[in-house]
């Protein structure tokens, strides 16, 4: 297991596009992080900077402590697992797991207990004499994975391994892949642009947008504390609602009620006055009808998404739309008027400006 340190790394290429801002991170031995943001946003480049594929234009790259900009990608002892899965297609699996070992010049006896291992963990034992060509695209996924684990370095890179995978097969590899790394414990940065994968496999999340650093923290941290509207916009699935209004006397009106939302400005109220905010609420926190210490709206239904285990109900809220996620059992009729409530507890305000969230526990443990 390796650690990593980022320091102010940037990429511009010759053609003058800064594609990577500032990036800093320090990523501890065993962590499983993860990059996510949508396309062009950086994230493969900066895993490709990792990797020694791509060089820095500045900032400081090192493993272990040890200034590692200079060095090859062999000689930063990473492994890396790509989209496509670029196996031998002459090669049986058994081959193309041993190979990079038989490069190496490690002994026979070793090579096939290591093979043996691996194809154990990853549910390879019965393939092994198969070509790549005779297996389905998991279980290439996983050849690939394998070939990669196998060899003992200090950290796993993954670019949007299962992005060439169907529904089902990217929810068994997705378990795969966390089991992997709960077994190796190894240092692990995985690429992806699909924030379920993001959620569900990382310790901590960096996500980037135009090549700048939007947040870094927990799925925990993500959803519930995000820094700004991009981040509260990005992570949940619907996304988030906004609602863009002016503050009046600490209110903003919505629908035709008055809002008051000065428990979320709290000293900042009279620096808001007058000015626009984004009311946020996301659409599983909402309750249907009147509930005590909730903003109560009135809306119309547009549309309504039976999903199974929820129904997403787009609305009309006077000049403002919003998606609510229901129980399948209370899907209300299309065309039809309802009330729901988003408790207090729930609503977020950004700045219209920086786009920022108004954190007025954060504003007070600085005036303290």
């Amino acid at each position: 297991m390796a650690y990593l340190t980022l320091k102010g790394i940037n990429k511009i290429y010759p053609n003058g596009y800064h594609a990577v801002h500032d990036f800093n991170l320090e990523i501890e031995k065993g962590e499983f992080i993860v990059f996510v943001g949508s396309s062009g946003c950086g994230k493969s480049t900066t895993l490709r900077m990792i990797a020694g594929l791509e060089d820095i234009s500045s900032g400081e790259f090192l493993i272990n402590g040890e200034y590692a900009n200079d060095k090859g990608p062999r000689e930063r002892e990473i492994a890396m697992v790509f989209q496509s899965y670029a196996l031998y297609p002459q090669m049986s699996v058994y081959d193309n797991l041993a190979f990079g070992l038989t490069l190496q010049g490690v002994d026979e006896d070793v090579i096939d207990q290591k093979v043996r291992h691996v194809a154990n963990i990853l549910g390879l034992t019965d393939y092994l004499e198969r070509m790549p060509r005779a297996l389905s695209g998991g279980q290439r996924q996983r050849v690939a994975v394998g070939r990669a684990i196998i060899r003992k370095v200090g950290v796993f890179l993954m670019d949007e391994p299962l992005s060439n995978l169907d529904a089902k097969q990217r929810v068994t590899m997705r378990a795969e892949i966390a089991q992997i790394h709960r077994q190796t414990g190894a240092t692990t940065i995985y690429v992806t642009h699909d924030q379920i994968e993001a959620m569900t496999l990382a310790d901590r999340i960096v996500i980037m947008k135009t090549g700048y650093v939007q947040q870094v923290g927990t799925p925990y941290e993500l959803y519930f504390k995000p820094a700004n509207l991009f981040v509260a916009g990005f992570i949940g699935e619907p996304p988030m609602n906004f609602i863009r209004r002016t503050v009046k006397n600490g209110c903003i009106e919505i629908g035709g009620k008055q809002l008051d939302i000065s428990y979320k400005l709290g000293q900042l109220k009279d620096s808001y006055e007058g000015k626009d905010v984004h009311f946020g609420f996301r659409p599983e926190a909402i309750v249907l009808g009147e509930q005590e210490n909730a903003f109560v709206l009135d809306a119309n239904v547009e549309l309504t998404e039976m999903l199974g285990d929820n129904t997403n109900v787009y609305v009309n809220i006077a000049d403002a739309n919003a998606i609510l996620k229901v129980n399948p059992h209370d899907t209300p009729a299309t065309d039809s008027d309802i009330v729901f409530s988003i408790p207090k507890e729930s609503v977020y305000l950004f700045d219209s400006e920086t786009e920022d969230v108004i954190d007025i526990e954060a504003v007070g443990a600085a005036v303290n």
